[in-house]
């Protein structure tokens, strides 16, 4: 079951629903998850042109600081989802500078089921089904997320009482505090390699 349904099925298919302009709720992913994957990104990338000019790498370090800085616009472009509630349905939508993830949207009639999966790290993942057979991905890491599948289930008539969201904020402070930590080693590392660059 796919999350994102291709342009096309956007433009035929009589699941899709116009976003409502008077939406009832918005929804971004929660400033958390954003701050800790951003700031591990940052913490596992900055160090490497540093590292690559100490080390004369083949590849320059300014190569690797402009990709780097490209993946750093990437990931902040598929950590702004917004999920929009209406009274007519649901709608994922992403920035319109950020073309390599597309949103949908689904009629709270066109919902048949909301289906379980287990993902390969042993958690488990929700999928909408509409009338038609096809699946779109429950959003799971915004802030709300309790108001969120509420605001499901009234308008879909579907039981979500057993949706936990994939992971828990303690996992994500545990993973800030890491990212903390990293950041600290990379004010050493680049000291160092800076230091030893002036040597050479």
């Amino acid at each position: 079951m796919s999350s994102a349904p291709t342009p096309a099925d956007q433009d035929l298919s009589q699941n899709q629903v116009t976003p409502d302009p008077t939406a009832i709720a918005t929804y971004n992913i929660s400033p958390l998850i954003r701050i800790t994957l951003i700031g591990l990104y940052v913490a596992l990338t900055t160090p490497l042109p540093f590292l690559a000019k100490v080390t004369n790498a083949p590849v320059p370090p300014w190569v690797l600081a402009v990709g780097l800085a490209i993946g750093l616009v990437g990931l902040h472009g598929a950590l702004s989802e917004k999920v929009v509630v209406s009274d007519r349905g649901i709608a994922v939508k992403y920035p319109i500078w950020f073309p390599f993830r597309q949103g949908w949207s689904l009629a709270w009639e066109q919902i048949k089921a909301l289906k379980p999966r287990t993902t390969g790290q042993g958690g488990m993942v929700y999928y909408f089904l509409s009338k038609d057979g096809e699946g779109y991905l429950l959003p799971m890491r915004m802030a709300g997320f309790s108001r969120f599948v509420q605001q499901v289930q009234e308008r879909s008539g579907i039981n979500t009482s057993d949706v936990i969201p994939l992971a828990q904020p303690w996992m994500y402070l545990i993973l800030l505090v890491v990212t903390l930590l990293l950041l600290l080693i990379d004010a050493w590392v680049i000291n160092t390699a800076i230091a030893l660059g002036q040597l050479a």
